[in-house]
């Protein structure tokens, strides 16, 4: 019997699949971060400002309050 080694198509292959996955991680990151920049451009919506408003001043008579 011959004892070749056969020389595996994996290491090509797991290249091939990282690299594949270096670029899918890649795509993933530049696309969160436009989604990212997008939403910190968005206006805040007045409802939101104003339940902050609402908080600040329970905060505020809170610590009168308490003092």
């Amino acid at each position: 019997m011959n004892a070749k080694m056969k020389t595996s198509p994996a290491p090509a292959k797991a290249r091939v699949l990282r690299r594949d996955a270096k670029n899918a991680e890649t795509e993933i990151g530049l696309k969160l971060r436009a989604l990212y920049a997008s939403v910190q451009e968005e206006e805040i919506p007045a409802r939101f400002l104003d339940l902050l408003e609402k908080l600040d001043e329970a905060e505020r008579l809170h610590s009168r309050s308490s003092k």
